[in-house]
């Protein structure tokens, strides 16, 4: 299974959001950790985008791969 650029840059930036997100909770920094929920968000968004263009390119795939063999 392939991931494209957005699937993989989302989650990434998931991951580094759910660290900043934790290390501010562990600190107490509110702002660190409000970023981190944003950049989590973000990421997650980014992710699923990267997801459903996937899919779209999945189901022209097999629309094509379906001609050829009829």
């Amino acid at each position: 299974m392939s991931m494209n650029k957005d699937q993989v840059t989302g989650r990434v930036k998931e991951a580094k959001g759910t660290i900043k997100e934790v290390a501010g909770k562990l600190v107490g920094n509110e702002s660190l950790e409000a970023k981190g929920k944003i950049q989590k968000t973000l990421g997650e968004a980014q992710a699923k985008f990267g997801d459903v263009k996937k899919d779209i390119a999945d189901v022209k795939k097999d629309t094509a791969d379906a001609k050829k063999g009829h």
